[in-house]
């Protein structure tokens, strides 16, 4: 369970980054990017987007592929965020299952039972909750806790993040987003585990700055 919180609140934090927001070998694992040529100015625009977004909703996909197994995992479910630092996400299919955090404060609901967590008792979610301001402000690129490459192609830019935080290593072996040039929206991210698991989230039907009343982040 805890390591499902943790990858869903990860989820959280590279969403509202990339909607706030170099060798040949690198260029081999990418194959139609190039590294961005100007990573200040591309930085700096990243800052600016974020600072227009005061709500986001979304429907997403997600893809679970287990090493020890041939088949991938298909959910479903939507996607809410509201400065200052509320986010909900509910899996629709084909379970049901709520994360909402509120602040300081999180829920986590399924059918069996519910959980109340004060993210401050947490060490590692207290990390995860400081990398999601640095997001909503559009300075996760400048963050110490991963060391990040960009790249870039007509359309998307690519950017590939690499834990250094040994708490968030333990989770992830690097976590990869696409986002679009014209707004500077997600498209998708893929979460690489250490251990050979990748989980792809792939999000459609963005809505950025409609009205979110605050009853949907209700704990």
């Amino acid at each position: 369970m805890f390591k499902n919180i943790v990858n869903k609140i990860c989820t959280v934090w590279m969403f509202i980054g990339g909607l706030l927001f170099i060798s040949s070998a690198a260029w081999a694992q990418y194959p139609g990017y190039k590294p961005v040529a100007d990573l200040a100015a591309f930085k700096k625009q990243f800052a600016v987007e974020s600072a227009k977004v005061q709500s986001i909703t979304s429907d997403f996909t997600q893809n679970k592929e287990l090493l020890a197994l041939t088949e991938t995992i298909t959910s479903s479910g939507k996607f809410w965020f509201k400065r200052s630092n509320r986010v909900r996400i509910d899996y629709t299919k084909p379970f049901t299952y709520r994360m909402v955090m509120n602040g300081d404060k999180m829920l986590v609901k399924d059918d069996q039972k519910e959980n109340r967590i004060n993210v401050k008792s947490n060490k590692l979610f207290q990390q995860v909750n400081k990398i999601m301001i640095d997001c909503v402000q559009g300075t996760i690129l400048d963050s110490k806790d991963f060391t990040t490459r960009v790249f870039e192609n007509d359309k998307t830019y690519l950017l590939e993040m690499t834990p250094v935080a040994k708490t968030l290593k333990e989770f992830f072996q690097t976590i990869v987003l696409t986002v679009e040039k014209k707004d500077y929206s997600v498209r998708s991210i893929d979460m690489n585990e250490p251990a050979g698991d990748k989980t792809t989230i792939t999000f459609s039907n963005k809505v950025l700055n409609a009205l979110v009343a605050d009853e949907v982040f209700a704990l």
